[in-house]
């Protein structure tokens, strides 16, 4: 820091205190800590000097190429406003459709629902078999849905069968008790009426009949619905044998086209054909709004050839710069705006290469004219300094 003050002559009080910001540009050269009679100290003072003038020169050359750079800007578009209108015509033409093609790139480019490149890459790999693997797919989804509807179906009958099985098995059941309260009621009767015929000395030859009759009637009717109760079962059973049969069949269906369908929700990457469908049309759309791009790109690249040879007809000095200000040559007030921007640029060019020149380098040749006038036994030392920096 110390040999920073001294190159630069920063000036320091007693307490060492910081320059403010505000004087930080301010370039002074001051020898008052420099014993000049030493040759190592005026060596090393001379020596700032003359760095802070190469340092100086250096900026000013890189700013002078971009003052120069800026200048022709401002002279080209005066070129560009002499243009004659009918004249002009041919340029805000090109510059027309430049405008157009850029803003349909930028749509596409900011699109927000644009497909991602995986996706994209990985349906045009499948493009020509999606055909027969939508149809594929379409079908085992159709399929699955009449598999589901036979298994419910089925599994439907098969509890109705339960259902009837159990009903038929407490009716033979009933029936096997009925059979023997009947039989038991008819030889309570046949007591009763022994009894009577033998105790009491009464006619019950019309009692036997009637119970007779009426235990072979009932005995009879239970007979006969338990008989038909146990066909019935037989054949209830042998239709849910067969129902269970078919459930089995329309399983292993069910369970091979399961696995279909999950190979190709796999290999397509979706879960439904619905959603393969979907897919497929944004593709479409995509692949060709990316055709639509890609003409575009061409046609830009072509109309960026045209306006640069119009430009150059017209002997602008960059014409290449006016491929990114198209808005410049369509509308005048963004003319306005760039040539304003332009001056702006040039204004603050000058005012730095104004401070390299005059406070830089004309303070430091100042500083060493000085330094030769006030010691002129040293002028000779100094003057080859000069000389060295120089070449």
């Amino acid at each position: 820091m110390g040999l920073l003050k001294k190159l630069f002559g920063w000036k320091k009080n007693r307490k060492d205190a910081e320059l403010a910001p505000e004087e930080w540009d301010d370039i002074t050269y001051d020898r008052a800590d420099y014993q000049i009679d030493n040759p190592m100290q005026r060596k090393e003072y001379v020596k700032g000097c003359l760095e802070q003038m190469s340092e100086a020169t250096k900026e000013l050359e890189n700013l002078q190429f971009e003052y120069n750079t800026v200048t022709s800007h401002l002279k080209d578009i005066e070129e560009i406003e002499a243009i004659p209108e009918e004249d002009a015509v041919e340029l805000k033409e090109c510059a027309r459709k430049i405008d157009s093609l850029q803003r349909q790139q930028n749509g596409y480019e900011e699109r927000k629902n644009r497909m991602d490149e995986e996706t994209y890459r990985e349906l045009e790999r499948m493009e020509d078999e999606f055909e027969e693997g939508y149809e594929k797919l379409t079908k085992a989804e159709e399929y699955q849905d009449l598999v589901k509807r036979d298994l419910r179906k089925l599994d439907g009958e098969r509890q109705a069968y339960y259902y009837r099985r159990n009903e038929l098995r407490r009716i033979i059941a009933d029936t096997k008790s009925m059979t023997i309260v009947c039989t038991v009621a008819v030889i309570i009767c046949i007591l009763i009426l022994f009894i009577l015929q033998y105790g009491f000395r009464m006619n019950t030859k019309l009692g036997y009949l009637a119970a007779g009759a009426v235990g072979a009637i009932a005995i009879t009717a239970i007979f006969i619905k338990h008989n038909d109760s146990i066909k019935e079962l037989g054949q209830v059973e042998n239709g849910i044998r067969r129902i269970i049969s078919l459930q089995n069949t329309v399983k292993i269906r069910y369970v091979n086209n399961t696995h279909l369908l999950d190979y190709l929700y796999m290999k397509y990457n979706v879960s439904s054909a619905a959603e393969l469908g979907k897919n497929w049309k944004r593709y479409l759309q995509e692949k060709e709004e990316r055709h639509d791009y890609q003409i575009a790109v061409q046609e830009l690249d072509e109309c960026h050839k045209e306006l640069v040879e119009i430009l150059r007809f017209y002997k602008i000095t960059d014409p290449m710069i006016w491929l990114h200000q198209i808005p410049a040559l369509l509308d005048k007030k963004e003319m306005v705006e760039v040539r304003h921007g332009l001056i702006i640029r040039r204004q603050s060019l000058r005012k730095r290469m104004d401070y390299n020149k005059d406070v830089i380098v004309g303070k430091a040749q100042s500083e060493i004219k000085d330094l030769v006038d006030n010691y002129p036994e040293y002028a000779k030392e100094i003057l080859e300094m000069v000389d060295s920096y120089s070449d």
